[in-house]
């Protein structure tokens, strides 16, 4: 009976969620309920997946309005007519087309107009899908209106939006935050009406009981009306099925791709190779993930054919398949990777392959399977309301002043002394917190299907320029619809451009073959980065806890490194097991501490579960376990499914089939509980080793071309630390920095010899028309030889000039930026007019004869400091004050458990928690001389000693040794002063 019903998709004006929707109809006794969200299609999977739950009816549509108006309503009479919808909506959304005030016509599905509408419209003519809609309020009109007597055409509209006074409220605080206006302004027009709630089917069938033909006729209706997906196990893959046009071509193209690459991978491969291969294929087929291959296959072809760097990885890098045809670069051979992990016999899904593109190339890469592949859009993902933000909106609606706003928001309250305004945002807050917001890109998600995407969902076009579908990743895996994983990062920029750079700066260096890791595994120099901590500006393994843990480890080698990078994670880190795997490595004796099944499964990992594969395995050896079963614990842990239920019965069969084969509690709970620490963060073991390959390719570049691989980290963003302290770290490898140039330096850094010019791109204030201005003139007509030259040459406001004097890009005419900054005054208009036409002619410019005008580094410096952000000397050089009686970071291992001062100026810093849930911060410092060390400023001292921005500072704490890796625990520290600038003098 109820054909417009709204869940909290209709975006800032719904009050509950399709779930509750379906509970409040159940409820009243409803058997049959249409959802029909305000142009959104985002929870209709959903709730036609939950509505057998509720042995309901589902009936999906779209409520198609043009703000807060309400145009019609459209209902799916089947999957054809949902199509329809999305395609009509999808149209308008997309080109940003108002919608019109009379739908078109429609095949399959029934198109309801609002009575107050049809007035309006005057419309007289209805199609034989087109119905009038009446609620229980309308009904006293429709006995004076002539529409009356169009008994055929008139049914219930009884729209549902809320359920009671409280909803209401919510809604209309929904709609001032929609509008951006205070609460006591909005408009009338812009709400829904107190009436638009559920009553009972008795309710109902009373109100209409003088026109029992509108009920029929919306029965009518709803019988019509018949939608169908299979979800869970019932679902069939929605994806692209065939490659090629048929599946047996599919296949034999799959094998023969590798059989013509098997050589290139493996030039003599043996029967341990032959046969994974044969059963990887073979499960491949019969798992229909022939298609899902190829296409992966197809997208990295074309990214190889334009030169574009990739690394695969997910599950699906521990397949010999995808590594033979060029997908992977890992050996599942060589890493002895789970087969099973990617995929089994119980796997409904196919294996996950995130795809890593540059980010400078990852958008013509999507742009090519736009083009390629006919059913394509993106996945999208919903930004829920967060607490303290709508605490924010909802003060801002209330009218509070912005330092309440300030104190409700942070919480800096005490309850009770709240007047009434107050407490009700902060109900409403907790009411609101977690709906929907607006609707957002998925941040790699890919869906190639085999029919149009509008079969499932309407589409936005977001700014990144292509179509977006309205659900997220968990309901699309519940229906069968799995994305391809195509992601940007900018590791791989940083070595296209390092190669690049190479290629510019040193011509007499021959062409590198970057994918020539396994030579790059067994370089002594290379792996001595990893052990000694100096992988800064390598992809993954710059990190300060990196580092100090391939440290702890003395990482050097490839396969330490694929460990390091899963054991980091805080799934195994907070269990205990990577203090556990640091013992076993470091010590050898200590692994007779390993249970003895659990070390004959994980032999490599001297029995700690570190990969996602090793709960497969101790699930399936340990527990007797099926393979299904144990995908039921990966995929909880993943957090890709819905079902708790399911999991807690696969954590009973574990524990109870533990008992049986005679295991003590203890021993069942602590390997339970370290399985449960994976959950959201373990690794798969080709994941992990797919980083370890491009981590081999930066730190090979790292370590025999240093300057040219920084200068192409600081052009891609740098990474974990500052851009101040890359630039100190390729001091540190030889390089002289300086500062912005006219005739030397680009927008971004740039190498020549040993000397990195820094960019214009770094000056905060450096208008970019200016710069683009100055460079084409310098690439047209040469090198600019004095600052009259420029003058004559660029068109230039007497502010962007002071920015480069000062920045002492004009150094090359061996004057001072102080006389410099005069003679720009006095020959620029220092009004700041300016012509945006060149000059025809050169003038001749007046030369004055000024007083001689010192600066020193000082002044440079505080220049520097303010243009750049930081300076281009050392902070220790600044500061202000004797730096006596501490030792350097070389000398803590003397030092262990006493306390000691070091001075460091700041590298990073960063908050964390304790196990116990308090407060600590971890930072790092470099000494004097260059050398890294780490501090933590515990609980008791944490918000004591603040540590306030970059700078010198004085640690004074006890050194501790973590398996030869010392750090200190901070007692007190506190920030050095720097000397001032003489100007203010």
């Amino acid at each position: 009976m109820y054909l417009n019903c709204h869940s909290y998709y209709s975006l800032r004006y719904g009050t509950f969620s399709e779930i509750e929707l379906l509970e409040l109809a159940k409820k009243n006794d409803v058997q049959t309920l249409a959802l029909t969200d305000i142009n959104n299609t985002s929870a209709c999977l959903n709730f036609i997946r939950k509505a057998k739950d509720f042995n309901i009816k589902p009936v999906i549509g779209i409520d198609f309005r043009t703000g807060a108006q309400q145009l019609y309503v459209g209902l799916a009479n089947n999957n054809e007519g949902f199509k329809e919808l999305n395609q009509f909506l999808s149209q308008h959304s997309e080109n940003k087309i108002e919608l019109p005030g009379r739908a078109p016509h429609f095949d399959h599905c029934v198109i309801i107009y609002p009575f107050e509408r049809v007035l309006q419209l005057e419309k007289s003519h209805f199609y034989d899908h087109e119905f009038i809609g009446v609620s229980i309020e309308e009904l006293r009109k429709l006995r004076f209106s002539k529409l009356k007597n169009l008994e055929d055409k008139l049914v219930v509209l009884q729209t549902v939006t809320i359920r009671d006074k409280k909803d209401f409220n919510a809604h209309r605080l929904l709609r001032a935050i929609d509008k951006n206006t205070l609460l006591s302004k909005l408009e009338k027009s812009e709400e829904c009406k107190l009436t638009d709630k559920m009553c009972s089917l008795k309710e109902i069938n009373e109100a209409f009981a003088d026109f029992p033909h509108i009920i029929e006729n919306t029965n009518r209706i709803l019988s019509s009306c018949h939608i169908e997906f299979g979800f869970g196990e019932q679902r069939i893959s929605q994806n692209l099925k065939l490659y090629t046009d048929s599946a047996e071509n599919d296949y034999q193209l799959l094998e023969k791709l590798c059989q013509d690459n098997l050589y290139k991978r493996y030039s003599n491969p043996d029967e341990k190779v032959l046969a994974r291969l044969k059963t990887e294929l073979d499960t491949i087929k019969s798992l229909d993930f022939v298609a899902f291959f190829l296409i992966n296959y197809d997208i990295v072809s074309y990214a190889n054919s334009k030169g574009y760097f990739h690394v695969g990885r997910g599950s699906g890098a521990n397949s010999i398949v995808a590594y033979i045809i060029g997908i992977t670069d890992v050996d599942p051979i060589e890493l002895d990777l789970y087969f099973e992990r990617f995929i089994n016999p119980f796997r409904a899904s196919p294996p996950d392959f995130d795809i890593d593109f540059s980010w400078k190339d990852r958008d013509d890469v999507t742009a090519y399977i736009f083009r390629r592949f006919p059913h394509t859009a993106l996945m999208a993902t919903y930004n829920t309301f967060k607490y303290r933000a709508v605490v924010r909106e909802l003060g801002k609606v209330f009218g509070l002043p912005k330092e309440e706003i300030d104190k409700l928001s942070k919480g800096n309250y005490v309850v009770s002394q709240l007047d009434e305004i107050a407490q009700l945002v902060l109900r409403y807050g907790k009411l609101i917190e977690g709906f929907p917001n607006h609707l957002s890109v998925h941040s790699a998600g890919v869906l190639i299907l085999d029919q149009s995407v509008h079969y499932y969902s309407a589409t936005d076009m977001p700014p990144k320029g292509f179509p977006t579908v309205q659900f997220d990743m968990i309901i699309a895996e519940d229906v069968g619809v799995f994305k391809f994983d195509i992601l940007g990062q900018r590791g791989l920029a940083k070595i296209k451009d390092a190669l690049d750079i190479i290629a510019e700066n040193r011509p007499e260096v021959p062409p590198i073959d970057i994918t020539n890791v396994e030579a790059f595994k067994n370089d002594k120099n290379i792996n001595n980065l990893l052990k000694s901590g100096g992988a800064i500006g390598a992809y993954y393994v710059e990190s300060p806890a990196m580092r100090g843990l391939m440290q702890q480890l003395q990482t050097q080698d490839y396969i330490g490194l694929v460990a390091a990078s899963s054991i980091i994670r805080p799934g195994v880190s907070g269990s205990g097991m990577k203090e556990e795997f640091i013992k076993r490595h470091r010590y050898p004796e200590l692994r007779k501490n390993a249970h003895p099944v659990l070390l004959e499964i994980m032999p490599e990992t001297y029995g700690v579960m570190v990969y996602q594969e090793d709960v497969l395995k101790v699930a399936n050896q340990f527990a007797d376990l099926s393979l299904g079963e144990a995908d039921i614990l990966r995929r909880g842990m993943s957090g890709k499914f819905r079902s708790r239920k399911e999991f807690t019965a696969v954590e009973e069969k574990f524990i109870a089939n533990c008992r049986k084969k005679g295991y003590q509690d203890d021993l069942i709970f602590e390997v339970w509980n370290q399985i449960k620490s994976f959950a959201g963060y373990a690794f798969a073991k080709g994941h992990s080793a797919s980083y370890a390959v491009e981590s081999y390719q930066s730190l090979y570049l790292k370590c025999y071309y240093p300057l040219e691989f920084m200068t192409a980290v600081l052009n891609n963003g740098g990474g974990f630390y500052s851009v101040e302290h890359y630039l100190h770290e390729a001091q540190k490898q030889g390089a002289t920095i300086c500062a912005p140039c006219i005739n030397n330096s680009d927008h971004p850094n740039r190498l020549i010899g040993t000397s990195i010019y820094l960019g214009f791109g770094y000056l905060k204030n450096l208008e970019t028309f200016t710069v683009q201005r100055m460079l084409t003139e310098r690439q047209l007509n040469g090198t600019y030889s004095s600052l009259d030259d420029f003058i004559d040459r660029v068109t230039i406001s007497i502010e962007q000039l002071t920015i480069l004097i000062r920045i002492d890009a004009f150094r090359f005419t061996q004057q001072s930026k102080t006389e410099l900054l005069w003679q720009a005054i006095f020959k620029l208009n220092a009004d700041g007019a300016k012509s945006q036409q060149s000059k025809l002619f050169k003038i001749q410019h007046k030369e004055f004869t000024l007083p001689k005008l010192n600066s020193n580094w000082i002044e440079n410096a505080y220049d520097e400091m303010e243009l750049l952000g930081f300076p281009l000397c050392n902070y220790f050089n600044l500061v202000n004050g004797d730096m006596a009686n501490g030792i350097l970071a070389s000398q803590m291992k003397d030092h262990i458990n006493k306390e000691v001062l070091i001075y460091g100026s700041l590298v990073t810093t960063r908050f964390n928690y304790t196990s116990q849930g308090k407060l600590m911060r971890l930072s790092t410092f470099i000494d004097h001389q260059g050398n890294y060390f780490d501090a933590v400023h515990f609980t008791d001292v944490v918000e004591k000693y603040p540590v306030n921005g970059l700078g010198v500072y004085a640690c004074y704490g006890r050194i501790t040794d973590r398996f030869d890796f010392y750090s200190m625990s901070v007692v007190w520290s506190r920030k050095a002063a720097i000397l001032p600038d003489p100007r203010n003098n």
